[in-house]
């Protein structure tokens, strides 16, 4: 016999509950956050105390059974719903079928410093969620150990961030409102060089990489997507790094030019041992 939805109002209570979850005051006051798709909630489920409800289509729940099965194994309830329940949740224009409600996963900044990380990526005044999870994309694919968005930043919890990191929020740690000089004043203690990406930076990347300075513990710190990186934020720095420009583009935009830095820092700290191919998801 087919699986019946036990969820088939958009204005149930327990809908109203997961919808609310779009906006931030709620995030903040039940420390709770929407995932959605299968990527994002099989990324979910194989993290320990995680995903606390799921919510899926039947179609949905019969595409990915294993996704279900690694739902319950990790504790969520599981609810079937109407499409209409599903659509009513998402904040996308078209769902895929699966919804899933999680709980904050943001590291204390003291944690991030105690593991000596190599590799970070510091967001200082990013307002853009997409661009937010991209960086945030780019940096768990170039190996960073960590990710810090400042005080300043967008919240790392919005649905367009969360999409936008398609599942690598739940691979590294990421602390949240940390004061930008905070975060280069801890960085730098437990030995981090402090890079300022800005493209009207004295130094140039190719120039950092053919003198070899980059191969130890570093901290990329990129700015707004509009006006870049305050005077006072570069002046933290130990060098401020351009993006050479080798054709005719005014720019890069800051997910592009994160990319460029981060796989930049990895290959100059991997460059004896290699490098991880690289492929499109």
């Amino acid at each position: 016999m087919p699986a019946t939805p036990e969820l088939i109002s958009p204005r149930s209570a327990r809908v109203s509950a997961a919808r609310r979850l779009a906006k931030r005051n709620f995030r903040g006051k039940d420390r709770l956050f929407l995932a959605e798709g299968p990527q994002a909630v099989r990324e979910a489920a194989g993290q320990v105390d995680t995903l606390v409800e799921l919510f899926a289509t039947v179609e949905a729940a019969e595409r990915y059974a294993d996704i279900i099965g690694e739902a319950r194994g990790a504790g969520a309830r599981v609810h079937l719903a109407t499409e209409d329940v599903i659509a009513g949740i998402s904040t996308t224009v078209t769902p895929q079928g699966l919804v899933g409600i999680c709980r904050f996963l943001d590291t204390p900044f003291e944690d991030i410093l105690k593991a000596r990380p190599r590799l970070v990526a510091v967001l200082a005044n990013v307002r853009d969620p997409g661009n937010a999870g991209t960086v945030l994309r780019c940096a768990d694919a170039a190996g960073a150990e960590a990710v810090v968005l400042t005080d300043a930043s967008v919240d790392l919890y919005n649905p367009k961030a969360v999409r936008a990191s398609v599942g690598s929020l739940f691979h590294l740690p990421v602390a949240v409102g940390v004061p930008v000089e905070e975060a280069v004043a801890g960085l730098r203690e437990a030995g981090v060089r402090i890079l300022a990406a800005d493209g009207a930076g004295t130094d140039d990347l190719d120039d950092e990489l053919d003198k070899g300075a980059m191969g130890g513990p570093t901290a990329w710190v990129f700015g707004n997507e509009a006006w870049g990186l305050p005077e006072e934020t570069r002046a933290l720095a130990d060098a401020v790094v351009r993006v050479p420009i080798h054709g005719k583009a005014e720019s890069l935009n800051l997910a592009t030019a994160a990319a460029v830095c981060l796989y930049a820092s990895a290959r100059a700290q991997r460059a004896s041992g290699g490098c991880r191919s690289v492929t499109e998801s």
